[in-house]
């Protein structure tokens, strides 16, 4: 039902708010801040790090989700207001074509021209963007199966150009 997704969201956007947010700040033990590691890129590997870790989980035999929710609470943390044009081209594709995980993809994909567009000397944020938007489209390849044979489903209550 939809309260169990919810705290499936919850938990999944949680652990990226975490992982990108709080680790690259910390002073661990044994390992300290050293000034010559970029804060930058180590958000931005924490962040990815928090995204194969959900696609690929060691206690579920590496068997995981697609990543997406996750990679939103990364983004969350790194840059913000990156989450409107993902949203909405996100939204834009499945009220067009009904299909999630296209949408997913295309809203994924904005991520790096974002990045260029709007931070072009954060060569770490770019990279994050492009590697994201790569994953991303290499874990929905059964969705982008299942759409060239027909067999995908859509999201009905979103898809305003169903046929009626």
């Amino acid at each position: 039902g939809w309260k169990f997704a919810l705290g499936v969201v919850v938990i999944d956007v949680g652990k990226a708010l975490l992982a990108a947010g709080m680790l690259p700040g910390l002073d661990l033990p044994g390992i300290g801040i050293d000034p010559d590691v970029s804060r930058d890129w180590l958000a931005v590997c924490c962040a990815a790090a928090v995204v194969f870790g959900h696609v690929y989980p060691v206690w579920y035999e590496f068997r995981g989700g697609k990543g997406a929710a996750t990679l939103i609470g990364a983004v969350a943390v790194l840059a913000p207001a990156a989450l409107l044009p993902v949203v909405l081209v996100w939204l834009a594709c499945v009220t067009l074509t009904g299909y999630v995980g296209l949408g997913t993809m295309l809203g994924t994909a904005t991520l790096p021209v974002y990045f260029a567009l709007s931070q072009p000397r954060s060569g770490a944020l770019v990279a994050f963007g492009i590697a994201m938007a790569a994953f991303v489209v290499y874990t929905h390849r059964s969705n982008l199966a299942r759409m060239r044979a027909g067999n995908e489903n859509r999201a009905r209550r979103l898809w305003l150009l169903r046929p009626r």
